[in-house]
């Protein structure tokens, strides 16, 4: 019945159209399809073109899904199927489950249809794709969720993605549960929010990044002056003394943009203990090399498949913010303002017997000494590492840098332990 419900589709968007019926009236809009598909019903039994419906109740409710709501995508939008992120290629709908689980969405869908509930959640934002603008991202679901849009000719068909946004509060506990990491690497970074730290969190998208950087503040002071900038709410900051900034994307005119940049350099002018980013993609790293100067500790995401690649990738949008940025002077800053980086990863599906895969661990945990005179490039000296998903994640037997170790074990005094215990796993701070 794929081609009815086609068919009866189009004809109820021309009816709305031509009779100018307002879908704020559902009863209406329910009227007017059933009048549709009664007269189809009568023709097709008549010995028309179609086939007769086998259940005219249920192609009621199917369109009037459709009309009036976001048709076979509903589920998604209205949170009956949870998931981590929407995929749709032409016709082909499937989606990232809780689990990291690739799904195929079994209801039928057609490209037009995919095209029309993609205008239509665009609109509520102000936003539209069409030849002229191709490529769309946006946020979405009164700013839950972030929509991403390819059309022709730039694909070859429609392409989307929808990843919806929950604020997390896994905890330590939790993370090491799960064998995320373990007591050791977690008392580390939990003891790095005591004292201002330049902390780092590298991974591929899903890797768990949003997830430890949500555990890692869930253990800090909860009197930590914080001012998180973020595009969409992931940061679970509502149990400190804090300030969450959201980006604002231009209107139509191209006016009236906040960038994550104008967020970063406002906040360190606010006088934050530590500023959170939740994911850095531009411009604002180079913000955050003045993170040092203003006294104030640094926690941010970005997207890598190594901690040193995390690194090399934070310079390169750093220098991205203009000509006269030199990748040199960023290298140094970055390697006396970010301590320690920490690297995610999630176990790929084809790795597993049973097709599952899915288990999101730290990897490494890399300490960054800062740069000396005859350096060129910056140094990582691995603290922990994971020779691979499921073998344990172990110290290396490294001490951290003399000038991190220091203020650590500032930090720590208070508690008669020492940064040296945390790291051999004697002492635990969660």
């Amino acid at each position: 019945m794929t081609d009815a419900y086609e068919s009866l589709r189009f004809a109820a968007l021309d009816e709305l159209r031509q009779r100018g019926i307002d879908t704020s009236d559902s009863s209406a809009v329910v009227a007017m399809i059933r009048t549709l598909v009664d007269r189809y019903q009568v023709d097709a039994t008549s010995g028309g073109a179609g086939r007769p419906l086998h259940d005219p109740s249920s192609m009621i409710d199917r369109l009037a899904r459709s009309v009036l709501h976001y048709g076979p995508l509903t589920p998604f939008l209205d949170g009956s199927i949870e998931f981590e992120e929407l995929i749709i290629h032409g016709d082909q709908v499937s989606y990232i489950d809780d689990g990291g689980k690739l799904i195929a969405h079994g209801e039928p869908v057609s490209e037009h249809e995919v095209t029309h509930v993609v205008t239509k959640l665009l609109a509520t934002v102000g936003a539209a794709v069409d030849e002229s603008r191709p490529v769309v991202q946006t946020q979405v679901l009164e700013g839950q969720a972030r929509l991403g849009v390819v059309i022709p000719p730039v694909a070859e068909r429609i392409d989307v993605t929808l990843r919806r946004y929950l604020a997390k509060r896994e905890t330590f506990d939790e993370l090491i549960g799960w064998d995320a990491i373990t007591p050791a690497a977690a008392s580390l970074l939990a003891l790095s929010l005591r004292t201002p730290t330049g902390l780092i969190v590298t991974g591929q998208p899903g890797s768990g990044k949003t997830t430890l950087v949500n555990a890692i503040l869930r253990s800090a002071p909860p009197s930590l002056r914080v001012i998180a900038c973020e595009d969409t709410p992931e940061l679970s900051v509502d149990h400190l003394h804090a300030a969450r900034w959201r980006t604002r994307q231009a209107s139509l005119d191209g006016g009236g943009e906040v960038s994550l940049r104008d967020l970063v350099r406002m906040s360190l002018g606010m006088r934050p203990e530590l500023i959170v980013v939740g994911e850095v993609r531009g411009e604002e790293a180079y913000e955050l090399t003045r993170a040092g100067n203003a006294g104030c500790g640094m926690l941010s995401t970005i997207h890598a498949n190594s901690g040193r690649q995390g690194l090399q990738a934070l310079v390169s949008t750093a220098v991205m913010a203009g000509p006269n940025v030199a990748a040199s002077q960023v290298r140094a800053v970055f390697s006396s303002i970010v301590d320690l980086v920490v690297h995610t990863a999630k176990e790929p599906s084809a790795s597993t017997s049973d097709g599952r895969g899915g288990r999101r661990q730290v990897m490494e945990v890399l300490a960054i000494p800062a740069m000396q005179g005859a350096d060129d490039d910056i140094t990582v000296e691995p603290i922990f590492v994971r020779d691979d998903f499921g073998s344990p994640l172990r110290w290396t037997g490294t001490p951290l840098p003399i000038e991190l170790e220091t203020r650590l074990d500032r930090a720590l005094r208070p508690l008669g332990m020492t940064s040296g215990e945390i790291l051999e796993g004697r002492v635990s701070l969660v």
